[in-house]
């Protein structure tokens, strides 16, 4: 099976790093470990949906 850093699936997904770290110890990413201070996601993996929007569309407001 082919791993992908952090970085690699931010930038896939269209994320920040952060955000891809915050999923993984949510456990939101099925697949992904820890590899000493590093986080691993699977190629495969598919992003999951964003649990802190409740309407179905983001709306930004000041």
């Amino acid at each position: 099976m082919e791993y992908l850093s952090v970085s690699q699936t931010a930038e896939k997904w269209g994320i920040t790093g952060r955000r891809i770290q915050r999923l993984c110890v949510e456990g939101r990413i099925p697949g992904a470990y820890k590899m000493g201070a590093y986080w691993t996601v699977p190629a495969d993996a598919q992003k999951p949906k964003d649990a802190r929007i409740k309407s179905g569309k983001y709306v930004k407001r000041r």
